[in-house]
């Protein structure tokens, strides 16, 4: 049963009312912050036990946070419409919080995906900059148009991070071998490869695996590892890459071999994105982290750019094949000759 808003709605679309789409979007969302918190927070159910340490405010805070992300579900499918085919100017307004309070979405808003990431892949980042205003989702969009191959090194923000604006020679190759951000539809949806490493067998052989290397706990570059794919296990060892793989590896006997880390980036920059709130851009953000750990940097924005280009230069990876994979997988190790330390990571889940 269509409902008179329903009809409504459709209607002001069906017009390119924008404008009005606009404000309908921003009454229900602050409708839902407004009525989740009216029931004590709970319209997402019970959560006891659920909350954060830190006392009241911090309770208060999170509560709050909970509530507009629970709104921001509820209004994701209209979200996701203005993002998608309304003009620039108004749908980068979906951020902005001049509406007033709980009508602006946040960089978790998401239908098929991020409502941020859905608006990148529509216009340029020439038409989008003047008009988006909240950092963190500048920054997102910045990194996807990047993603896309627009070159922003001299039209942008240098990155909070220092990621380059522009991709790397490694990653354009990557690109070109599987796009890891998504495609979106006009009513909801959205298309994508699944990258996965082993992608098939072809150019693999049956490998014994060598004693498994000395695990090394501890490693800043393991913790960012674990954080890009947080559904796969990660070990460090000192050793060659098939010494970390013996690891993970169901046996010592597995169908593996050598790839360029190009050919791997696509499925490592997914692997961050297993979440609908997530796009492409975290992938690209949380991987750049995992290589700036690995030259042994503090920090991300700390880290020297030649030293990265320097250790992709020399890495050497090693998938393997696993017979109990799901849908998605993956399994590599990549090893550092210059420091002789290799990291590991491997897992597999259903979509």
């Amino acid at each position: 049963m269509i409902t008179y808003e329903e009809h409504r709605l459709r209607s002001l679309v069906d017009e390119g009312r924008w404008i009005e789409l606009l404000g309908a979007y921003r009454q229900a969302r602050a409708a839902a912050v407004a009525l989740d918190l009216a029931d004590g927070g709970q319209a997402g159910g019970d959560r006891s036990g659920g909350g954060p340490a830190g006392g009241v405010g911090a309770a208060a805070a999170w509560v709050v946070a909970a509530a507009q992300g629970r709104a921001g579900i509820a209004t994701a499918a209209l979200g996701h419409l203005i993002a998608y085919a309304a003009p620039p100017e108004v749908a980068a307004r979906l951020f902005d919080a001049d509406g007033g309070p709980g009508t602006a979405a946040g960089v978790a808003d998401h239908d098929a995906g991020p409502l941020w990431e859905v608006l990148a892949t529509r216009h340029t980042w020439r038409r989008l900059a003047p008009l988006l205003g909240p950092p963190p989702v500048r920054r997102l969009v910045a990194q996807t148009r990047v993603l896309l191959g627009e070159d922003l090194s001299r039209g942008a923000e240098p990155d909070p991070e220092g990621v380059p604006l522009l991709l790397e020679p490694w990653e354009s190759v990557g690109r070109a071998e599987g796009m890891p951000v998504r495609e979106y539809l006009r009513h909801g949806g959205s298309r994508s490869a699944l990258l996965t490493l082993p992608a098939s067998r072809e150019g693999l052989a049956r490998v014994e695996l060598p004693e498994p290397g000395a695990r090394l706990p501890g490693q800043p570059a393991t913790r960012a590892l674990a954080e890009l794919a947080g559904w796969a296990r990660t070990v460090c060892v000192r050793g060659p890459a098939a010494g970390a793989a013996a690891q993970l590896a169901p046996g010592p006997m597995v169908v593996g071999g050598y790839l360029p880390f190009a050919l791997a980036w696509p499925a490592l920059v997914q692997a961050g994105i297993a979440d609908r709130a997530y796009g492409a851009a975290h992938g690209r953000l949380a991987l750049w982290r995992v290589l700036t750990a690995m030259t042994g940097a503090q920090r991300p924005e700390s880290a020297d750019r030649a030293e990265v280009r320097a250790l992709v230069a020399r890495m050497r990876c090693f998938t393997w094949d696993d017979p109990a994979d799901r849908l998605r997988h993956l399994h590599l190790a990549l090893e550092d000759p210059a420091t002789g330390l290799s990291w590991a990571v491997s897992g597999s889940e259903e979509v």
